[in-house]
């Protein structure tokens, strides 16, 4: 599947909650997360905010986990990034995203 032109970032998210998508598996949203431009250290954290993978994982149910993805997106979008990430997400088989249960 191909992203079209000209993604729109209420497109993106339409797709990645479809399906009862939450977001991608821990591996699969940190290479997302890479792939964001811009990102930098604020305090003790980072902007954008890191995804809720390892202990996070186990800690965070699946509501923050689509906040906190959903973020990244709209991220990308400002950043001029969301065609690229748009890419990615729909080159995911079924198997790398975590859904809710």
């Amino acid at each position: 599947m191909v992203a079209p032109a000209h993604s729109s970032v209420e497109a993106v998210i339409q797709f990645a909650r479809s399906e009862s998508r939450v977001c991608p598996q821990p591996q699969r949203w940190n290479e997302l997360w890479e792939m964001l431009p811009e990102k930098k250290r604020v305090g003790a954290g980072w902007s954008p905010s890191l995804p809720l993978i390892l202990a996070a994982w186990w800690e965070t149910s699946d509501t923050e986990k689509q906040e906190r993805f959903l973020s990244h997106i709209r991220y990308a979008a400002e950043h001029g990034a969301l065609e690229r990430v748009h890419s990615f997400l729909i080159s995911l088989p079924h198997d790398q995203w975590h859904y809710h249960t």
